[in-house]
């Protein structure tokens, strides 16, 4: 109901003198505030300059789990490229047209954690110690080179090649077989972060669909399809077989655990629903990711 106070205000009643000095006062202000509009630059103008910085763009190896190191400029300067923010996109939504199962994935991923992956990755921890992890890491990463230089090269990242094979080189001699990441550390030359998902992202392939994949975790219809071109790829699937490469996945699984132990639980902790958390985090580290 509408409640109107019908009364009668008094008016006030003003002389002509008075009038006038309230409509001279009043052009006054108008005027001023016309002049201080005009003063100030427009709001389109002034997002026309680029933001510094947006040039390139941070991420983590996924074969390392490491953030990304530096990168050679066209004058062989080293430049940091994990320092510089991801592009500022609006929030890219994911259609999730089979969330139940999903969600049901999800909280199988999460026993799986909780009750096997991480107490064998303490006592992993426990038992070999944090430079051997930390190499076994590289080693694993350094034979899965041709996933990152392939994909660099179809989508036309030169210089991400030129890293790619320069690093393997390095790292396969002076590193050891790769167990130690001399390219970083000494010549500051970090690993592109390419894969198929993101070479199909990059063509302007969506994610089609989210998916939660037993035992790997959040991904996409795109991303699925791109871990198929990961695995043609890789190495070990052609050196060894069936058993032992599932054997090595295994023990790749545990050894990065065991590496980034605490990371999940202070996502779910800080989440309200930690599904669309993962959900929506996954997603957008893979836009920015693509992006770059």
């Amino acid at each position: 109901m509408r409640m109107i106070d019908d009364r009668e205000k008094p008016v006030r009643r003003i002389d002509a003198p008075g009038a006038s000095r309230y409509l001279r006062d009043g052009a006054l202000v108008v005027v001023v505030m016309l002049v201080a509009i005009c003063a100030c630059p427009s709001r389109g103008a002034a997002s026309a300059e680029p933001a510094p910085g947006t040039e390139a763009v941070s991420g983590r190896d996924l074969e390392t789990g490491e953030a990304q190191g530096t990168a050679s400029d066209d004058a062989g300067n080293s430049s940091l490229e994990d320092v510089e923010p991801l592009p500022e996109k609006p929030s890219v939504q994911v259609a999730d047209p089979i969330e139940p199962v999903n969600r049901a994935l999800f909280v199988f991923n999460d026993r799986l954690y909780f009750w096997l992956l991480k107490p064998v990755a303490r006592g992993y921890a426990f038992l070999v110690p944090e430079p051997a992890r930390v190499g076994i890491r590289n080693a694993l990463a350094n034979v899965a080179m041709p996933i990152r230089l392939v994909n660099s090269l179809l989508q036309g990242k030169v210089k991400g090649a030129g890293r790619e094979l320069a690093r393997f080189t390095i790292n396969s001699t002076i590193g050891m077989a790769g167990l130690f990441d001399t390219a970083k550390d000494d010549w500051g030359i970090a690993a592109s972060e390419e894969d198929t998902g993101q070479t199909l992202g990059a063509c302007g392939l969506g994610h089609g669909a989210y998916l939660v994949l037993p035992f790997l975790g959040p991904s996409s219809l795109r991303d699925a399809a791109g871990l198929g071109g990961d695995a043609l790829l890789n190495p070990l699937n052609v050196l060894v077989d069936l058993p032992t490469t599932v054997a090595i996945r295994t023990g790749k699984a545990v050894n990065d655990t065991s590496l980034h132990m605490g990371e999940y639980e202070d996502i779910k902790s800080a989440a309200i629903d930690p599904y669309l958390a993962v959900r929506d985090g996954y997603v957008q580290y893979r836009e920015g990711q693509v992006a770059r």
